[in-house]
């Protein structure tokens, strides 16, 4: 499979723990694409949840259901970032358009203080 940054895939997350993500989701994928064709057997993804109060928090992105694929509008959270195996990405969903990416790219930068 190849994986792009940008692009949205289905991904079990297991059994809710605590405050980590869990359960099934959509994660978007936001590692760069020099490492998604390397060796490296992981990928680094943030969780997009369908919860889109979460719009109102710093960083986070709102997705509309028409640009992007997904079953309804729905929101990137940027401090929900998660390393997951390459061969837990199941179902491909789609990509977000140029301009969110950008968005993502500003939240995730804010967050991660860089």
């Amino acid at each position: 499979m190849v994986i792009r940054r940008g692009e949205i895939y289905w991904a079990d997350l297991g059994d809710p723990n605590g405050s980590r993500p869990a359960k099934r989701r959509p994660m978007l994928v936001v590692q760069s694409d020099p490492y998604n064709d390397s060796r490296l057997a992981t990928v680094l993804s943030v969780v997009i949840t369908s919860n889109t109060s979460l719009a109102a928090m710093p960083g986070n992105v709102f997705l509309p259901a028409a640009a992007t694929g997904l079953p309804r509008d729905s929101v990137v959270n940027v401090t929900a970032v998660v390393t997951l195996n390459k061969v837990d990405l199941t179902d491909w969903v789609g990509r977000i358009p140029h301009n969110l990416m950008l968005e993502v790219d500003r939240g995730l930068r804010q967050v991660l203080g860089l």
